[in-house]
């Protein structure tokens, strides 16, 4: 258990490492700085500083790679104690092109006191780094003329079609006799002379009809030299009369040899010539330790600029580890365990803290499920404090523990603070030896929590198909119905001591998602006894008020909500009407947010007479309402139970019900009604079936009776004080 904790631990604070860089990654692409056009500027002030002179110089740099320790520390400062008159990138001064990277890159030119041209090389277009290189510095390639000299830097990547680049020379370079002219790219248009440890790409010309085509174009329109990057190492030859200098020493990973080392160029332009100077950067004396230095300042860079790539990397092979641990190795017990550490009886009665995110005075059927539970339990001498949502109006009773709300949303939705001082406090002081959790998050998780810290069972009801209310999650319905859903209840779930579930298919559910939490299968029962009273002055009271004309009486009860598929049902009454049916009734109680839409539905098909919303009902008074009844009908397949299935069947009222997961475990088809598939036709054809045939209603209703009789809260509490037992006997209490 200790280690599972541990493993827990790490896979929260590795997903929370996740979640802050992928967030932290977004809030840098929103907050990008407005920086655009960068070497408009730069190019301003190269322009005013030389054109007064017929000298011009500049110091190159070749893949900097955002290096902190050698083109930060050591060659920058060199360059602004020069007399250079300004610094050019022959390419790859970013190691990557996200923004993070171009961030770095300003605050390291802001050291700079010299202005800089850049050429646009490989790592500045990955990332989707060329949109914010263009954005912020300025086109991929481009022309500066200086004086004597004029310089072109060109695209090399690919990004930029070469022939187009080729007309674009062409143009600029035709008739340019009087200046010299530097071609600068990222990539060597000629591999370097030395060998070096990777292979150097010749980037965009690097086939060999494309590079023997680009060379002769560079000869014919006069090229003097191409200074270019791409390899980490120093290279000066001369083909076919122009200089080809390739220079990769301003940062990144060198082996400080005599190949491959840390260097810039200072570059002059005379009326005489062209003259370079290469300037190496020495960090120790002895090759050895210039070796080590030169990893160190390579993965100094790295974690110093790409610190959060590593952690988004490292914490999500740390999450596939952990998740692929869960998978293949951790044990999973599928069966009922025998082997406990004693008696779960505690030889009194138990002290049993419920966490639920609906309750009372709200009508729905988790919240009447907990209320039954609750009600049984204490009729067997229990304790029970039932911690939910704080409502309007709702009545005080010292067992009911209310918590502020923070959110509601309609009269369903209240997401109570899960983090509630006050709430945890009278929890402790409650001291309970179980703690019953309905929902898996908001008040459940607090509930979890709070089972943790004292060391007691944590037994979870799973009551919702969560799959099914995708319309209210703010998630695209798909994702949330086909992965957050299940992986919610899951998790849950697989974190308690017991997991309850109303029917054997919802059980099937559980175990098919992958819950390995044992699992016990116990319906919510039913007060029968409140069946079994007949007051015949209210119940003709209640006929004569609500079905005068003495139609067959059809009744639903069912939150006016979108889940429960009451379209679906009054479209069948629509279609009921235009069969001529025997003349019948609907009643729907109770009440929800789709109430405005089912009125004007009712009204625009003519139904005003035939379909009466009749709201909340206090539950005291459904059994007299389904009394007067004929035929219990429903709809929706969201349902885990369906508890007012068992309502209507203790009432003696046959059920003509969809086929779902709370429906077959209690209606058995043409025994105690009629379970369809979910069409509206063969449904419709089933509530016909019975309107017409009063013998099959009598005998169905009867044999309905029957079957409920097994499902009283008695039995209902009894076995849910066995699953009580049966965690503190395997986990007994820590104290």
């Amino acid at each position: 258990m200790k280690r599972r904790g541990i493993l827990s631990l790490v896979f929260l604070i590795n997903l929370a490492i996740v979640v802050t860089i992928l967030g932290y990654r977004a809030y840098l692409s929103v907050t990008a700085p407005e920086a655009s056009a960068l070497l408009v500027p730069q190019i301003e002030r190269i322009e005013a500083e030389t054109r007064a002179s017929d000298t011009v110089s500049f110091a190159v740099v070749g893949e900097a790679n955002n290096s902190i320790g050698v083109f930060e520390r050591r060659i920058i400062p060199l360059i602004n104690a020069s007399s250079v008159d300004f610094m050019v990138s022959v390419g790859n001064i970013l190691n990557g092109g996200g923004e993070d990277k171009h961030r770095a890159l300003l605050g390291t030119l802001s050291h700079l006191q010299k202005p800089y041209l850049l050429t646009f090389g490989e790592n500045e277009s990955e990332e989707f780094g060329s949109s914010r290189f263009y954005q912020r510095f300025g086109p991929h390639f481009y022309s500066v003329a200086l004086g004597g000299v004029r310089l072109v830097f060109l695209d090399s990547t690919g990004r930029t079609p070469t022939d187009w680049q080729e007309r674009w020379l062409r143009d600029i370079l035709s008739g340019e006799n009087t200046r010299r002219v530097i071609v600068f790219a990222g990539h060597p248009v000629i591999e370097p002379v030395e060998d070096t440890f990777f292979e150097p790409t010749l980037g965009a010309w690097s086939s060999p009809a494309a590079r023997s085509r680009f060379l002769s174009l560079l000869q014919e329109l006069g090229v003097d030299m191409v200074i270019s990057s791409g390899a980490a190492t120093y290279s000066d030859q001369t083909v076919d009369g122009i200089r080809h200098i390739l220079t990769g020493g301003a940062g990144g990973f060198v082996m400080n040899d005599e190949t491959s080392f840390y260097h810039y160029l200072n570059v002059a332009i005379t009326p005489t010539g062209i003259a370079v100077d290469m300037v190496r950067t020495d960090t120790s004396p002895t090759l050895a330790v210039r070796q080590i230095e030169g990893l160190w300042f390579f993965i100094y860079s790295l974690f110093y600029v790409g610190i959060w790539n590593f952690l988004l990397i490292f914490s999500g092979f740390v999450l596939l580890g952990i998740y692929l641990f869960n998978r293949l190795f951790r044990e999973r017990q599928y069966y009922p365990s025998y082997d406990s550490s004693g008696t779960g009886d505690l030889g009194r009665p138990l002290r049993i803290a419920m966490f639920t995110n609906t309750y009372l005075p709200f009508i729905g059927g988790v919240s009447l499920s907990i209320s039954r539970l609750k009600a049984g339990l204490e009729r067997q001498g229990h304790e029970v404090l039932v911690i939910c949502p704080r409502y309007p109006g709702g009545k005080e009773d010292r067992t009911v523990l209310r918590v502020p709300v923070l959110v509601r949303s309609g009269e369903m939705i209240r997401i109570a603070n899960p983090v509630h001082i006050q709430t945890r406090r009278a929890v402790l002081d409650f001291h309970p030896d179980v703690i019953h959790l309905h929902h898996p998050f908001w008040l459940g998780s607090m509930g979890l929590r709070l089972a943790r810290t004292i060391g007691v069972p944590a037994i979870f009801t799973y009551h919702t198909r969560l799959e099914l209310y995708s319309h209210r999650v703010p998630l695209p319905g798909a994702l949330f119905r086909n992965v957050v859903a299940h992986w919610v209840i899951r998790r849950f779930a697989n974190q308690c001591d017991q997991v309850v579930v109303p029917t054997p298919v919802t059980r099937d559910y559980i175990r098919l998602i992958g819950v390995h939490a044992p699992v016990h299968v116990y319906p919510t029962g039913v007060e029968i006894e409140q069946y079994e009273i007949n007051d015949p002055c209210q119940i003709a009271e209640l006929n004569a008020q609500l079905n005068p004309d003495g139609r067959l009486l059809l009744i639903t009860i069912s939150r006016l909500s979108k889940e429960k598929s009451l379209d679906f049902m009054m479209s069948a009454m629509v279609e009921l009407k235009r069969r001529n049916a025997p003349p019948f009734r609907l009643l729907v109680l109770g009440d929800g947010d789709e109430r405005t839409h089912l009125n004007k539905f009712i009204c625009d098909n003519d139904l005003t007479n035939d379909v009466h919303l009749v709201g909340n009902v206090c539950s005291d008074e459904v059994p007299t309402y389904l009394q007067i009844a004929d035929i219990f009908v429903f709809a929706s397949s969201s349902e885990t139970q369906g508890m007012v299935i068992l309502e209507a069947m203790a009432a003696g009222l046959p059920v003509v019900a969809v086929q779902s997961s709370g429906i077959d475990a209690f209606v058995v088809n043409k025994r105690t009604g009629l379970v369809t598939i979910d069409n509206l036709g063969v449904w419709t054809d089933a509530v016909h079936a019975l309107l017409v045939s009063t013998s099959e209603r009598h005998a169905m209703g009867l044999a309905a009776r029957d079957a409920a009789q097994q499902h009283s809260v008695e039995n209902f509490a009894s076995g849910i004080v066995t699953v009580y037992q049966t965690a503190l006997a395997v986990r007994p209490k820590s104290n």
